[in-house]
């Protein structure tokens, strides 16, 4: 008797376990799949199409329809452990599911915080743009600080390329060199090898040859009509980064005191040369006793050590003692450009002045772009060549000042005559203050007055702050319109008006091959009439 009933009592209690664990298991399903249905509170469609669909199958799992569903309908009598596992799993790829829909609607509902929202960093493509476009908001709240006049300034400058001007006139001879060698076709390594690591001295008779014949290609100009505007040539050596040395000069170089090729505030300038190599340079001697006085002199050095352009005057050495710091430079032998607006017996035209001029703006150009001022550009300040042509180099960088945007920079300093507005006014100097100087230099060329004299320096300083000048004196009256519309844009008293030395170069005046051949028959029938009958 008492067999049968524990056989019941076994039966019984069996079944009781076997019920407990079928509600178990139907309480875990609806439980997990009352907290899915709470997941998609972003409205994703597609996701709750798919629950709903399950939810109508009567399917236990609540996940997208893949493999593991049947996985898990063939695992029903697996153990409790097999189905957790099962469900942790199909959580987990519901949940990025979601998470992959829902990311882009985030940067479309919110674009203002795309550079903030990536801390996801599931796509790295949202990420770029983001951080890209919080980039651009944020430099051009940081240019909106600086004033109308940098802004505009700047756009110029970094519109041009930095550093073309130093590669077409640095490398000129170079490049023409490459040039017809890819024109005359494939020769051999070796060869190619050599002629482009020979000197410059052959290559230059290939130039005058290039250059006799592009002045027939273009347009606008006639043969014989045109001024020898060949390019400057370079220093004769290559550019150098220079330190100064605490040694003596002489034993280096010989210095010639008694030629003397120029003077000024800073000291005298020598003729030189080098012991080693016979090379011809000129001697800078600056006195420097204080340490102010040798940073200012060691300032000049750095600048001189970025700038490497034809028409840039090039350092090549540099020594240091105790009471001076000489220069050793590039030699150039023409004078400076103010004797030729003195000289009454030298006939300064207004084709001359174009070329000038436009050598100036193209050394200023690349000092700009190198965002370097000069700051103390005149006539004294510009040496030509040779006294026979028409090339010359800008020097006296011992005022320059590198050029930041984000620093405002004032400087108390300069030739009066050839000060701009905003140095008088002790305001914050940018490029367009060296341009006011090339205009002035451009008056004083064309007519041989200078537009802001006066009788002191008081005087002149008023001239200049009231902007007064015009084209009235007689000296101006055969001079073209293309010059005057030239200066009237650069003698601006608001120096974000003015244009840059790029839109100089730009300019009809300095571009225009037509008015240049016009301008140059006309010298030519001036010459003719004034020249004394034969007999």
């Amino acid at each position: 008797m008492d067999l049968p009933l524990q056989r019941n009592a076994v039966w019984i209690a069996g079944s009781f376990c076997l019920l407990a664990s079928y509600l178990w298991h139907t309480l875990w399903t609806v439980l997990s799949c009352g907290r899915k249905k709470e997941i998609p509170a972003s409205g994703n469609a597609q996701v709750i199409k798919e629950k709903s669909h399950l939810n109508e199958t009567g399917t236990k799992e609540k996940k997208p329809p893949d493999s593991t569903e049947g996985a898990i309908q063939k695992s029903q009598s697996c153990s409790q452990e097999e189905v957790d596992k099962l469900n942790k799993e199909n959580a987990e790829r519901e949940s990025s599911v979601l998470l992959q829909v829902d990311l882009p609607k985030f940067h479309t509902e919110r674009p203002e915080e795309k550079g903030e929202s990536l801390a996801f960093k599931s796509c790295y493509k949202y990420r770029r743009s983001s951080v890209q476009k919080s980039f651009t908001k944020e430099k051009q709240q940081e240019d909106a600080v600086d004033d109308a006049c940098q802004r505009i300034t700047r756009q110029e400058i970094e519109s041009e390329s930095p550093g073309d001007g130093e590669r077409k006139e640095e490398h000129y001879v170079s490049g023409d060199e490459r040039q017809e060698e890819k024109n005359e076709g494939e020769g051999s390594a070796d060869k190619s090898e050599k002629e482009v690591e020979e000197p410059p001295a052959p290559s230059q008779n290939e130039d005058e040859a290039g250059q006799s014949h592009d002045q027939e290609a273009p347009e606008g100009r006639c043969k014989g009509c045109e001024k020898d505007d060949s390019p400057t040539p370079p220093a004769p050596f290559d550019h150098r980064i220079v330190s100064a040395k605490r040694v003596g000069i002489s034993s280096y170089y010989n210095v010639s005191e008694n030629e003397i090729l120029g003077g000024g505030r800073f000291g005298q300038v020598h003729k030189c040369e080098e012991k080693a190599t016979g090379l011809k340079l000129a001697a800078k001697i600056i006195k420097a006793k204080g340490p102010k006085q040798k940073d200012e002199v060691k300032n000049e050095i750095n600048v001189m050590n970025q700038l490497n352009h034809v028409n840039l005057i090039q350092l090549y050495d540099a020594f240091e003692s105790k009471n001076d710091i000489v220069l050793v430079m590039e030699y150039v032998e023409g004078g400076e450009l103010f004797d030729r607006i003195i000289d009454e017996n030298y006939n300064l035209t207004e084709m001359d002045t174009i070329l000038f001029i436009k050598q100036i703006c193209e050394g200023i150009q690349y000092m700009h772009q190198m965002y370097i001022l000069h700051l103390d550009l005149k006539p004294e300040n510009i040496l030509c060549v040779n006294r026979a042509a028409y090339q010359i180099k800008i020097i006296d960088f011992g005022l320059a000042r590198r050029y930041k945007p984000r620093e405002k920079l004032r400087v108390n300093f300069g030739t009066p005559e050839f000060l701009a507005p905003e140095v008088v006014n002790y305001e914050f100097v940018s490029f367009p203050t060296d341009m006011w100087s090339v205009g002035v230099i451009a008056y004083m060329l064309l007519s041989g007055l200078s537009p802001f004299l006066g009788d002191d320096d008081n005087e002149t300083l008023n001239n200049i702050l009231s902007c007064s000048w015009d084209f009235e004196d007689e000296e101006f009256r055969d001079v073209s319109d293309q010059a005057k519309d030239f200066i009237s844009k650069l003698l601006i008293k608001e120096k974000c008006w003015r244009i840059s030395a790029t839109a100089a170069l730009k300019h009809p005046w300095l571009s225009d091959h037509k008015l240049h051949c016009r301008l140059q028959k006309k010298t030519k029938a001036d010459c003719v009439s004034q020249a004394p009958p034969a007999q």
